[in-house]
């Protein structure tokens, strides 16, 4: 397997790498404020949730319209500009006196954008590593994610003891101004990896393709559903626990640091391929502890511990790209990433929901268990005749 030092010997990775940590940082910092600057205003778990997560759920719609782009556009052009946008709609955001309708439809166009970052992202990283360069890559990025998360929240939990939800937005915004430099100034200007337009058309197509498999379905739920209702449980932490909720958030990322290099880097693959129901599982069930309303500490180490579960997407990733042709590997990756994030939407809605109509706990305690219920489902679903069988590669389109 190739080593974490190594990867920063590829052209390209160092930039792609920093940039994200910039735009990860800004994210945390930015939902931070924005989901406190909402709950302030409107004491609803509800709104503080969809303002942290809402943004996700454009991703369902930019994958039925954009996905394409993924593989159709050139990614250095696309990942700086698409971090101009969040720059500018982070912004936007931290206006005074902009009333909370606003503040949430700036969240669209975002959403917008983000669907098709992913793809375009995780489609450059694997273009730029070696074929077995991938997973410790993709392990790297998600832990300087980790990190990245740990400093924000960190980070933006200090900023808003001292500074207004406003201003912290605006330390968001330039952090999102910085990572565009970075990757404008430090990406080769690469071709397109596919031809033809970014269009719905060919969104459609591929998706279509794409989705047609069983294992490859199955690979997609397991990546999309379980981890989408534990971020449901994570939407409610400003809620739960108003001034915690920063602590949570970074013990969350502390897990989720320890998860990813255990699983991208010290696990051989033999193990590493049997893990994923498990990982699956402690993802889900320490958040059942929450229905007693645990002292601080306890969340926290429960926080803590469900987030190393988290590593079950990398030995998805692996799976899903040994499923997929090289030529739409990009597409692949972006609905993945545009799916899972639309899910995290979807779950923070109805978390949201439940705590408005129970409580907090009781709403975490739910998604948890759905999550655990749903994997053991999946589980059951890719055991069937036929589920293993060797995928034949799809023709490019």
């Amino acid at each position: 397997m190739t080593g974490y030092r190594s990867l920063f010997r590829t052209p390209e990775f160092t930039p792609l790498f920093l940039g994200t940590a910039a735009q990860t940082a800004a994210q945390t910092i930015g939902g931070l404020a924005l989901g406190t600057l909402v709950f302030r205003a409107t004491g609803s778990p509800l709104l503080s949730a969809v303002s942290m997560f809402g943004q996700s759920l454009a991703q369902a719609l930019g994958t039925t319209v954009l996905l394409s782009g993924a593989d159709r556009l050139p990614p250095r052009t696309a990942l700086s500009a698409i971090a101009l946008a969040f720059a500018a709609g982070t912004a936007v955001q931290a206006l005074p006196g902009l009333p909370a309708g606003a503040l949430f439809a700036v969240l669209l166009p975002l959403g917008l954008a983000a669907s098709l970052g992913g793809g375009v992202r995780w489609g450059l990283l694997n273009e730029i590593l070696t074929k077995d360069g991938y997973l410790p890559g993709r392990s790297l990025f998600n832990m300087v994610s980790g990190l990245s998360q740990i400093a924000g929240f960190a980070t933006g939990g200090a900023l808003l003891a001292v500074l207004s939800p406003r201003a912290c937005l605006l330390s968001a915004a330039a952090l999102y101004l910085t990572a565009a430099l970075v990757l404008r100034l430090g990406l080769t200007d690469r071709p397109p990896r596919a031809a033809g337009r970014l269009s719905a058309s060919a969104t459609w197509r591929v998706n279509a393709a794409l989705w047609s498999s069983r294992p490859r379905r199955l690979t997609y739920l397991g990546l999309w559903l379980p981890n989408g209702m534990v971020v449901g449980c994570e939407s409610l932490y400003v809620s739960y626990a108003p001034h915690a909720a920063g602590t949570l958030f970074a013990c969350g990322a502390l897990g989720m640091l320890a998860g990813d290099v255990t699983v991208g880097r010290l696990l051989p693959a033999a193990v590493r391929a049997r893990l994923a129901t498990p990982l699956l599982l402690l993802l889900a069930t320490p958040f059942l502890v929450f229905c007693a309303h645990p002292p601080m500490p306890v969340a926290a180490a429960c926080v803590t511990v469900a987030s190393v579960g988290f590593g079950a997407g990398l030995v998805q990733q692996e799976r899903l790209l040994r499923l997929t042709p090289s030529a739409m590997a990009g597409q692949a990756l972006g609905l993945h990433s545009a799916g899972m994030l639309a899910l995290q939407g979807i779950s923070a809605t109805a978390a949201g929901t439940l705590a408005q109509l129970t409580t907090p706990a009781t709403a975490m305690t739910a998604m948890a268990a759905g999550s655990a219920c749903v994997t053991l489902t999946l589980t059951t679903a890719s055991r069937r005749p036929g589920t293993r069988q060797k995928e034949n590669p799809l023709p490019a389109s």
